[in-house]
Parts: structure tokens; sequence; C-alpha cells
């Protein structure tokens, strides 16, 4: 991965933003012209309203971008509970821990966290495996 750096901090999702606004933009206008300029303007018209729709349908791909940002907020909630905890860093060895058990991590309380962490790290544990040993479970009502 690339060093980053002010210049190439925008992050862009090449499909989304380079490929299929781009052609899809291209068939809406295409299919508004014709349908008001050829001699079928209710079939162009419904194509123009597919078009349309698709476009609509991009915009919730913008639940991706909040996956994306709430798993980075996860990470961050976990790194802030581990530090409180034991006033050492978390990303000192965070990086032995895969997504999956980061995010079966945070469903567990304080006093069920710093043990879990040490069996997952010793053992490989999986993140169903971390969710089934969480005795108290921590609810998460925000996930998106």
């Amino acid at each position: 991965m690339k060093i980053q750096t002010y210049y190439n901090h925008i992050r862009f999702y090449t499909p989304h933003h380079f490929v299929y606004y781009p052609i899809l933009i291209i068939f809406l206008i295409a299919s508004i012209y014709f349908a008001f300029n050829t001699d079928q303007p209710l079939i162009w018209s419904f194509i123009s309203v597919a078009f349309i729709f698709l476009f609509c349908l991009a915009f919730m791909l913008r639940q991706h971008y909040a996956l994306i940002l709430q798993n980075r907020i996860v990470r961050l909630e976990l790194r802030y509970r581990y530090f409180t905890l034991t006033g050492k860093r978390l990303e000192e060895f965070e990086y032995k821990l895969t997504d999956d058990q980061i995010f079966a991590l945070r469903f567990a309380p304080d006093n069920e966290l710093l043990p879990l962490i040490e069996d997952t790290l010793k053992n490989s544990l999986t993140g169903d495996a971390i969710k089934k040993a969480i005795v108290h479970w921590k609810a998460d009502y925000n996930r998106v």
C-alpha cells in the first residue's frame, strides 16, 4: 500500500465513481434524448425511468461506505477500551488479530475482554468462537 499523503488521501471506489456513474449518466442522457426525438417516446421514457431507478440504486451503495466507517469506529473503540483497562496500546499486537476477531471482541464486557483477547491470541479463536465464549453479552444496537 502507498504511503498516504495530502495528495493521495482521497479514496475513490473505482467501480462506483469511474465506471458505474459515468456509464449510467451517458445512458440516461441518451435515453432522455431518444424519448423526445424518436417515434417511440413511450419505450424510451420507460428506459429513462429505469436508468433513473439505477441511479437511485447507486445511492444505496452508501451503505457500503457506512459499514467501512463503522468497522473503523469499532476498531477504535476496542483500542480505547483496551487502553482504558490496561494502560497499554492494543496496536502493539493488533496486527495478530483478524477483523472478524476484533469485531467479535466488541461484544465482550470489560471484565471478559482481556481474558478473551489473551485466549484469542493463544488459541487463534474464530470470531464465532469468541462470540460463543462471551458470558455477559455487550449488545451493539447501533450497527448499520
